[in-house]
């Protein structure tokens, strides 16, 4: 959407200026997005709202049954999101038909937390999606963030997650050279191979220059140093 739709100040009007993040994972969406939302803003994480999607009781669980099978859910019908991980991040049109199920109704709760931000008069809100450019959800941005880092500290935040080195492997194998090719549609791109104050500093850089020429006066208080 266009700067001149962006013209009233939120309260007024207006909309929140809409930031997307996406990039690999393991490279800092989430930190990128917590930092965001303590400096005024709502955030959005797509992958909470895919587990909402998919707890039990949703209507997409049968779709994932019919489509993977009883293989994929714990003796309690709970889905085994390890099981269906491991089948997906193998077969790219597996993780297609994965993605057709589930993002409709993402897309949805998205649109509705938008909705709620503006009533609530949020000047802005971070959508954290590592599929935002390909499900089209970076046309609902005014920016696109691309979070990346070097693929050492990528991995190794990976194993602190808990991963073995071979899923490791496989899971960023699976996305190969997604930064690269996200880069093209990304307004600024946001390293997190350094230090959390390194970071924070970029972030903090990045958030007053998209919303200076918008909302310039007390809403970039938090921002100064």
């Amino acid at each position: 959407m266009s700067d001149d739709e962006r013209t009233d100040a939120p309260g007024e009007g207006g909309s929140p200026v809409v930031i997307g993040l996406t990039g690999p994972i393991g490279c800092g969406k989430s930190t990128v997005a917590g930092m965001l939302g303590q400096l005024g803003g709502s955030v959005i994480d797509a992958d909470v709202l895919a587990r909402e999607v998919t707890a039990p009781g949703q209507p997409a669980l049968r779709a994932i049954r019919d489509r993977f099978g009883d293989g994929v859910f714990d003796s309690a019908g709970v889905l085994d999101r390890a099981a269906l991980g491991a089948i997906v991040f193998e077969d790219e049109a597996a993780l297609h038909d994965l993605e057709a199920i589930v993002h409709p109704g993402v897309r949805s709760r998205i649109e509705e937390r938008l909705a709620r931000a503006e009533r609530e008069g949020d000047p802005f809100v971070a959508v954290e999606a590592i599929k935002l450019v390909e499900g089209g959800l970076a046309d609902r941005c005014d920016e696109v963030w691309l979070v990346e880092c070097q693929p050492a500290v990528q991995r190794e935040r990976l194993a602190v997650r808990g991963l073995d080195p071979a899923d490791i492997d496989r899971r960023m194998a699976a996305q190969g050279d997604l930064a690269a090719r996200l880069a093209g549609r990304a307004h600024r791109r946001i390293d997190t191979s350094g230090g959390i104050d390194e970071v924070r500093e970029c972030v903090e850089d990045a958030l007053a220059d998209v919303l200076a020429p918008r909302f310039a006066g007390p809403l970039l208080g938090p921002l100064e140093r």
